[in-house]
């Protein structure tokens, strides 16, 4: 399946599709040992997934349904609203509340990414090829210098934040309050004016669909 943008490669890759990374394309494939009627299957889930989030699916008639899954928020969501709070936050203590989330030692989102880490590596340990102990060795080792590394310099981040004690400059909180000098008294608040609209995003490109390539 070649085409489309990263929300479509997600769809894909949640569908099953297995991704194919080169210098100057990414595809999706089948995983390998499918045979053509588990192929098709999984083709079809793809298109029905893609056209429910609106994407236009160029592909054969047969691997095109009336069906139209429903669509739940990804796991990812409660992370992507952190980006959010940070884009909206108007003082340091907004944000260093907000990077808390992710450094928090027992609940955060990156002491829970180890546990995930782990537990992969756990699950790698019980399948008994020698690459597999390997592969297992390999996430402990991400979970203990890597991820311990982006978790202290982000520790560091917040703290130094939260001991700011400030107003962003370049930020404030709309108060909803007409200045006192107001002769216009239709006037919403004192705030600045927002910033100019962005450019309307273009439709999702289309994404051609097939068997494995």
């Amino acid at each position: 399946m070649p085409g489309g943008d990263s929300e479509a490669h997600s769809i894909l890759e949640r569908a099953g599709f297995v991704p194919v990374i080169r210098p100057h394309e990414t595809y999706h494939r089948a995983p390998t040992g499918l045979d053509r009627d588990n192929e098709r299957q999984l083709a079809t889930l793809a298109v029905a997934q893609l056209k429910s989030a609106g994407y236009h699916v160029d592909c054969t008639e047969d691997l095109d349904t009336e069906a139209r899954p429903a669509r739940y928020p990804p796991l990812g969501s409660p992370v992507a609203h952190l980006a959010e709070r940070l884009q909206q936050a108007t003082t340091t203590e907004d944000a260093a509340n907000a990077l808390t989330e992710l450094t928090a030692p027992y609940d955060g989102i990156l002491a829970a990414i180890k546990q995930v880490l782990y537990a992969t590596a756990d699950f790698h340990d019980g399948l008994g090829d020698r690459a597999d102990s390997h592969t297992a060795r390999r996430l402990r080792h991400l979970a203990d210098e890597h991820l311990h590394v982006i978790r202290t310099d982000l520790i560091h981040t917040r703290n130094g934040l939260a001991d700011r004690h400030a107003p962003h400059p370049g930020r404030s909180t709309c108060t909803a309050e007409v200045p006192a000098a107001e002769r216009e008294r239709s006037a919403v608040c004192a705030c600045p004016p927002p910033p100019r609209a962005a450019v309307p995003v273009p439709p999702p490109p289309p994404v051609a669909t097939g068997l494995r390539r």
